[in-house]
């Protein structure tokens, strides 16, 4: 694994007995203790994620919120500075070039985070469209970023801090807070369906920030792999680059139209494409299933009903908290209505699956 990446916290993985792999290029652990492990830690306590490997620009300078809006699908202007908004990102086609979320701190200065395997992709399409005068830089060398997420976060992360964490409400950030004597950026944000913080910091205070923060929350908190991070992600229905959405996926077949904002004034990337979708009705989109039969649904398993083909799984597994083989499937209109049955064909056998609605995970929420 020697050409591989490592974050400022690859020591303090292998001294804590994380198993690496080798992720998208970057050497990170997949598990310390086990995956189910970690992601009941989560659900019942509090988890610590190195996130490192994350995309980071810098956008500033007069007309940048105009130039936000033109690549994303959401409204940055619905947000005022301090809040932070996720969106797609598309081609003229209305395919995803990625899913992003955006940092407000003015009309003229943002914070962009992006998925680490769409980095050096991601920063090539702004700077293909990026006007002449705004500063974009590519800062992702520059930061380290911690993810603290589970009902037990902001008891733990108090601790360190004199900051009043309560008045960081959901999907707000706050800059220059002191966590123990480091300066970050936190935001209430993350990846796991649970409440928690995402911390930004300098990759120089990363490893003693990690340290601190597993030292204060002693049996609360443990560090957390990919493995987990994945079931969390999965059981709360958030959506991951290369499976929900992808190049050849729009944002509407997704089921992400709450973040395309086709009625907002101006163009955007993607919008024609769009605009045409949603007046023509869509032809295919993701649908929630149960897997009735045995098995276990993975990514990119086909649909399937008397025999022909249909679609397929994007995301699917044993959904750790709930205790049920399920899934998200791509599928023609004909099988959209919950209670409708088909096929997932698993190791060339077809497996009864029924289309249904609400079987993913809600956190009981303070702060939404």
């Amino acid at each position: 694994m020697s050409d591989l990446k490592r974050t400022p916290l690859y020591g303090e993985h292998v001294r804590l007995g994380g198993r690496l792999i080798d992720f998208g290029g970057w050497e990170l652990p997949v598990q310390y203790t086990g995956i189910l492990n970690e992601h009941r830690q989560v659900r019942e306590a509090a988890g610590l994620f190195d996130v490192s490997h994350m995309g980071e620009f810098i956008l500033r300078g007069p007309g940048a919120e105009e130039f936000v809006q033109y690549m994303i699908t959401n409204d940055i202007r619905k947000i005022a500075p301090g809040q932070v908004q996720y969106s797609p990102i598309c081609r003229p086609s209305g395919g995803c070039v990625d899913d992003l979320i955006v940092y407000k701190n003015s009309p003229t200065d943002f914070f962009i985070v992006v998925n680490a395997s769409n980095t050096d992709k991601d920063f090539q399409w702004f700077c293909e469209h990026v006007p002449h005068g705004l500063d974009l830089r590519n800062v992702s060398s520059e930061f380290a970023q911690l993810a603290l997420q589970g009902p037990k976060a902001q008891e733990i992360l108090q601790k360190l801090t004199s900051y009043d964490l309560e008045s960081v409400r959901f999907f707000h950030f706050a800059n220059n807070v002191e966590i123990a004597g480091r300066k970050c950026l936190v935001s209430r944000t993350g990846y796991t369906g649970e409440d928690g913080f995402e911390i930004y910091t300098a990759c120089d205070d990363a490893v003693s920030l990690w340290q601190s923060i597993l030292a204060c929350g002693q049996a609360d908190v443990a560090p957390i792999g990919l493995g987990a991070r994945d079931t969390l992600r999965f059981e709360a229905k958030l959506p991951l680059y290369g499976q929900e959405i992808d190049e050849a996926i729009t944002p509407l077949e997704a089921g992400l139209g709450w973040f395309v904002r086709l009625e907002k004034p101006g163009d955007f990337l993607g919008k024609d494409a769009l605009v045409k979708q949603k007046q023509n009705g869509l032809t295919r989109k993701l649908c929630e299933f149960e897997l009735l039969g045995r098995g276990i649904p993975r990514p990119h398993y086909k649909a399937s009903y008397d025999g022909r083909d249909l679609g397929f799984v994007t995301t699917g597994m044993l959904a750790p908290t709930l205790g049920k083989c399920m899934g998200q499937v791509m599928l023609p209109e004909r099988f959209w209505e919950p209670g409708t049955t088909f096929e997932i064909v698993i190791r060339d056998k077809p497996v009864l699956a029924e289309v249904q609605k609400g079987l993913f995970y809600r956190k009981k929420t303070r702060h939404e």
